[in-house]
């Protein structure tokens, strides 16, 4: 009997299991022809997505812990470009949405290949991605972050690493910057472009150099053609850029744009460079005029040196020199140069270059960081005027990398900052987007002992971002001394701006912190020589405790250097200072941030922080003797 039902049932069972199958995938179908696309589940890992009713955007459905899927998108049944996303298979973290309107009129079809290992279409169909995948004309933007900053730029949505290409012409600054329009981890290199006219202010515009078959947008520089050198018209647009893949290498390419930076034209014959060694690390074109010659110098990143490239025509380049080997701090990889020429000492009659040199790895406490070089080039070479062993840090935070400067801005050079560390940028916890730039800085070489220094100030611009003052009497601290309320209401976006004289104390110093007892400590140990940034307690920090470092830094200096280190984030940073009777510190807070200058931009420190709730209380303390707060102002800052 048994045995007789099973034969009888199995026959019966099959037809069931077939029509739900049948159910199911006519259901899927339907619903997604009601919202105007018609899926075709073709294998467990391969779909191909009609769009029948065009809208603006066809929103993508993203988790983050899942797998990359890759969107081959098709336009009249032709492949048009690829991208990869992390579409939804368990859970729905945000949508990104990928523009339709530039495909206006013609057929679309999205060829998906998920990398979920799947090894049915059933399970493939349950895959959460499908049933919110949808089109709209519409995509909501609004903030949902608490951790976004008041007044730093960040993109609206989506992965932001590198500042690169940028420029100032007819009162606007542009920012480009490497950008990942699919998901808030690295991916898909765009150069998104934000603009301003005051550095503070920012428009976000459209991606201006989209990926291509040729590779991800990798970072590089952009210049004003005032006299129409390259044959597009004066006053046009020149973005030099790395096009990266497996394909073709690291290959530096040239666009160009006619609409002041909104939107560029590939040049035809890309690339215009290829390493000549065939060397796989070959990225991050600087371009840059040299009056003497009347020519234009390219440094190109190259392992661990700088090449230096010159051209007549911004075509046609030839090699001339390298710089860097084994100088700084090794192992390491050079990336996104810069390099110009400042006044010393304010002393136009003196002036050195200074070459810029961002490192991965090779910050003191892990990670990435930018060191500089002070010397001078005669058009050919780059001479450094320190030994090898030398080490100059722009900034002594833990977050601050990419830095490059805008061109074309006359007798000033500022400089933006990316606001992350590759250790651990893709895991802070954020999810709409990640990632900030630092303050905008402007940069000056000064003497000091006979050593020549690169400082880095907030642009003065940042001063319009003030909008109430709290004056603070002068004190004095003997042990400590105790500021209940900096602000009230305090959304956590504010400046300190404090003048100190040192007195007898050995340790002289204060703790922003919050009623959850979450802080940052800010610290002059004089004893030392140091001045110290400690974020160990300073609220979210086990994210730190996943952490990456790269293979060549699994080392412990970076944990001997660092103070009171517990992870790669929740440690301490610190910067060599003199000690002097008075000092000027300015300390800029921003929801997850906290950047220090003393004296200036003699010493900058970059780090970020994701309290809890904002720090809206202090008290200052002292060890070894009392020290004099002479003046003490907080700025609520806002836009």
């Amino acid at each position: 009997m048994k045995h007789y039902s099973h034969r009888i049932l199995s026959p019966f069972l099959g037809k069931i299991i077939v029509t739900f199958l049948i159910v199911i995938m006519s259901i899927g179908i339907c619903r997604a022809q009601y919202a105007g696309l018609k899926i075709h589940y073709l294998g467990a890992n391969h779909s191909l997505v009609q769009v029948q009713e065009p809208q603006k955007y066809l929103l993508l459905p993203v988790e983050e812990a899942a797998p990359e899927a890759t969107v081959n998108v098709l336009v009249n049944n032709k492949a048009d470009q690829s991208f990869q996303v992390r579409l939804a298979v368990n859970r729905i973290d945000y949508l990104v949405p990928f523009a339709l309107e530039q495909y206006k009129g013609k057929t679309v079809t999205f060829d998906i290949h998920t990398g979920n290992s799947r090894t049915n279409v059933r399970d493939a169909m349950a895959d959460a991605c499908w049933n919110d995948l949808k089109l709209s004309d519409t995509f909501d933007d609004a903030n949902r972050e608490a951790f976004r900053p008041f007044y730093h730029h960040t993109p609206v949505y989506g992965w932001m690493n590198d500042p690169n290409g940028m420029f100032y012409k007819d009162g606007e600054y542009h920012l480009y910057f490497q950008y990942n329009p699919y998901g808030s981890k690295w991916g898909n290199m765009h150069w998104g472009h934000s603009v301003s006219k005051d550095l503070v202010h920012w428009e976000h515009l459209a991606p201006a150099i989209a990926r291509d078959t040729l590779g991800h947008i990798f970072s590089g520089s952009s210049i004003v053609d005032q006299e129409n050198v390259a044959g597009y018209g004066a006053g046009s647009i020149l973005a030099f850029y790395t096009s990266a893949s497996d394909k073709n290498g690291q290959i530096q390419c040239l666009a160009f744009s006619k609409d002041n930076g909104r939107t560029f034209t590939k040049y035809e014959k890309n690339p215009i460079l290829s390493p000549a060694d065939g060397l796989k690390d070959f990225r991050d074109p600087k371009v840059f005029r040299y009056e003497p010659e009347d020519k234009w110098v390219m440094i190109v990143s190259a392992d661990k040196e700088m090449r230096f490239y010159e051209s007549k025509n911004l075509k046609d380049w030839n090699y001339m020199s390298s710089f860097g080997e084994g100088y700084g701090v090794q192992p390491c990889q050079f990336e996104c140069p810069d390099m110009v020429e400042l006044s010393v000492d304010g002393d136009t009659n003196r002036k050195k270059w200074a070459l810029i040199v961002n490192v991965n790895p090779g910050c003191y406490f892990g990670g990435s960081a930018t060191q500089y070089f002070t010397g001078d080039f005669d058009g050919m070479k780059f001479s450094c005027d320190s030994q090898p062993n030398v080490t100059k840090w722009l900034d002594w935070g833990k977050d601050h990398y990419a830095t490059v400067c805008f061109s074309n801005t006359g007798e000033r050079t500022i400089a933006v900052p990316w606001m992350s560390n590759w250790q651990y940028c893709n895991i802070v916890p954020t999810k709409q987007f990640r990632s900030a730039n630092a303050l905008p800085r402007e940069l000056s070489l000064y003497t000091q002992d006979n050593e020549i220094y690169l400082s880095a100030a907030p642009v003065p611009e940042i001063k319009t971002l003030r909008k109430e003052k709290k004056e603070i009497p002068a004190f004095t601290v003997a042990n400590d001394y105790h500021i209940d309320s900096l602000l009230a209401d305090n959304d956590g976006a504010y400046e300190l701006a404090l003048e100190i004289t040192a007195g007898e104390a050995e340790i002289m110093g204060f703790s922003l912190f919050n009623d959850k007892g979450e802080k940052v400590d800010i610290y002059f140990n004089l004893p030392e020589k140091r001045l110290v940034m400690d974020r160990t307690k300073s609220g979210i920090v086990d994210f730190g405790k996943k952490s990456v470092p790269h293979e060549i830094e699994v080392h412990d200096r970076r944990k001997t250097t660092s103070i009171n280190y517990i992870d790669d984030f929740a440690l301490a940073t610190w910067a060599p200072i003199k000690k002097e009777n008075k000092y000027m510190l300015d300390v800029f807070v921003d929801k997850c941030s906290v950047e220090i200058f003393l004296n200036g931009g003699k010493v900058a420190m970059t780090n970020l922080i994701f309290p809890s709730e904002p720090y809206n209380r202090m008290c200052f303390y002292s060890k070894g003797g009392s020290f004099q707060v002479d003046s003490f102002n907080a700025y609520r800052l806002g836009l």
